[in-house]
């Protein structure tokens, strides 16, 4: 075999034909497989993990960094999404820019995350329990509590410990918490006399040097690149269970699962180069870490005459329930300084009307809708940064200098997070009509709203304007029912359950009725709450690897 063959036409000498068989196949190098990849190898287990993106040279981030901040290039461009390996439809009653929440590539989304990692309430286990909609985990959180503490220290979070709405924790955050930005501290005293407590929010970034990375340096790039590599990337975890002997291959896009020994069992993984050619990856046990939409594409890609529906899917929820955080927001200017963009991450936020969302205080009324769960946030980030109105006009000397002085620095805004309703109409299918570049068809999805989430968007616009307005905000604009978007978290298409026929995967997060196929992402999430995702998807991700290393 040439070594054009071995790369699989990459032409950089890295061999992409399969291991031999191995205990283990991860299929996917975000955050959910570079940590289960890094478990598995360092109790001793031959691990591959099988990634569809590349591998990105860190020495580029700075490189990426300048690109991102330039008008000729979006968000998109800056990870190489888009063409045909990147396609998708969608076809439901809102329009779904997937390829503006994605990157393919060793590291995954967490390239360009934001990086907040906060944990999920006790309430957001017992959903249905607690609220009547819809369902619970078939875990609590004390099931996941030192997987929360574990996670923590594997990405290093800095955070203060100070938030009173949080539930219980066991220990500290492992670093300091990054102070308030100066725009937070403009909304302090407003927050006060309202009676709306603050708190820090707990960040995947380094305040200190940590686990071999420097201490945040302030580029205030965080979305969509971090050059100093401060932020945590699933791509330094990777690098943690290469040490320990997993091997990663990089531009394997993974086609299909197949099936033998009884049709309960996956024997291999088939996988395609760039040139085109399909190999076999054989193991012992398999999981998917491929995020919210390309699992279930890739259980429903992996149908058989055993397996009809496609793999895994005998509940026939396979793809459904995907389920997204929406975002409300408002923001305007304040007659005085607000240093916007000096910080290019949240420090300061208020989960004072999570568990009750219609709770009043001394200056916000009270509301008795059926609401869901909200987390607002101080947006420092605001309004365009300088370079973004140079690069984007057309004047030069004076005029730009008049220009920069009107439109930058005054900017202030806040947002928030929403829970949406699971719908079991809402969900990732297959859409023949379009292929990708290995000739398989692309995922579409299927997303719309619900009145519940659509009143709570209202009520979280309600408890912004309160807060603007009493900090001396002319207000400007407002995210709200009719204008929302998503936050890009995907969630729910392969649900965590004890009844097979209600759900994908079961509490130790095995599919029901696969013996040897495990899933750690988002997508087992029985509901979304308003939090943002990775520290759970961390968290499970560690839980999953020790029921794996159980079963070898």
């Amino acid at each position: 075999m040439s070594g054009r063959e071995r790369d699989g036409g990459v032409g950089d000498g890295v061999d992409r034909t399969p291991s031999k068989r191995v205990d283990v196949c991860v299929v996917g190098a975000g955050p959910a497989g570079a940590l289960v990849a890094t478990d598995l190898a360092r109790a001793g287990h031959d691990v591959v993990v099988l990634e569809a993106g590349p591998r990105f040279d860190p020495a580029e981030r700075l490189e990426r960094m300048e690109r991102s901040i330039r008008p000729s290039y979006d968000r998109a461009d800056v990870w190489g999404m888009g063409g045909d390996r990147d396609a998708f439809s969608s076809t439901g009653e809102l329009y779904y820019p997937l390829n503006a929440a994605r990157v393919k590539g060793v590291g995954g989304s967490t390239l360009h995350w934001q990086g907040m990692v906060m944990r999920l309430h006790e309430s957001d286990f017992e959903r249905r329990t607690r609220s009547g909609y819809g369902a619970d985990w078939p875990i609590d959180y004390d099931d996941l509590r030192p997987y929360y503490a574990r996670a923590e220290r594997r990405l290093g979070v800095a955070g203060a410990s100070d938030n009173p709405f949080a539930p219980p924790r066991e220990e500290p955050h492992p670093l300091p918490a990054f102070p308030p930005s100066y725009s937070d501290s403009l909304f302090a005293p407003a927050c006060e006399r309202l009676g709306v407590t603050t708190h820090s929010v707990p960040n995947a970034r380094n305040s200190e040097a940590y686990d071999g990375r420097s201490a945040c340096v302030g580029y205030g790039t965080c979305q969509p690149v971090c050059p100093s590599g401060a932020k945590w990337s699933a791509d330094h975890e990777i690098a943690r269970a290469e040490e320990a002997g997993a091997r990663v291959v990089d531009r394997a896009a993974v086609g299909r699962l197949v099936t033998g020994e009884g049709d309960d069992r996956v024997t291999g993984a088939v996988y395609a180069t760039p040139d085109g050619a399909e190999h076999r990856q054989e193991a012992r046990r398999f999981v998917l870490a491929a995020g919210g939409v390309e699992t279930p594409r890739l259980l429903l890609l992996s149908r058989s005459p055993d397996h009809p529906d496609g793999l895994a899917n005998s509940s026939g929820l396979v793809g459904r329930y995907f389920t997204e955080h929406l975002f409300a927001g408002a923001g305007g200017r304040l007659d005085e300084p607000t240093r916007q963009n000096h910080v290019g991450f949240n420090t300061t936020e208020s989960h004072q009307f999570y568990d009750d969302p219609g709770a009043g205080t001394g200056g916000v009324p009270s509301s008795d809708a059926d609401l869901a769960p909200i987390k607002l946030e101080f947006l420092n980030y605001a309004g365009p940064s300088p370079v973004e109105t140079a690069l984007s006009g057309g004047e030069w000397g004076d005029a730009l200098l008049s220009r920069l002085r009107e439109e930058y620095g005054t900017h202030v805004a806040m947002g928030g997070l929403v829970e949406q309703t699971p719908r079991r109409e809402n969900r990732v299918t297959l859409d023949p009509s379009r292929t990708d570049d290995h000739g398989n068809p692309v995922p579409d999805v299927r997303w719309s709203l619900d009145a519940r989430t659509r009143r709570t968007l209202a009520r979280a616009n309600e408890l912004q304007h309160a807060i603007l307005e009493e900090t001396g905000v002319d207000v400007e604009w407002t995210v709200g029912p009719a204008t929302t978007g998503p936050a890009y978290h995907h969630m729910g298409t392969t649900r965590m359950g004890t009844d097979p026929t209600a759900s994908v995967v079961d509490a130790r997060l095995r599919t029901h009725e696969v013996r040897n196929l495990s899933v750690a992402s988002s997508s087992v999430f029985p509901t979304g709450g308003a939090m943002n995702p990775t520290l759970t998807i961390a968290a499970l991700a560690l839980k999953c690897a020790d029921h794996v290393r159980e079963a070898l």
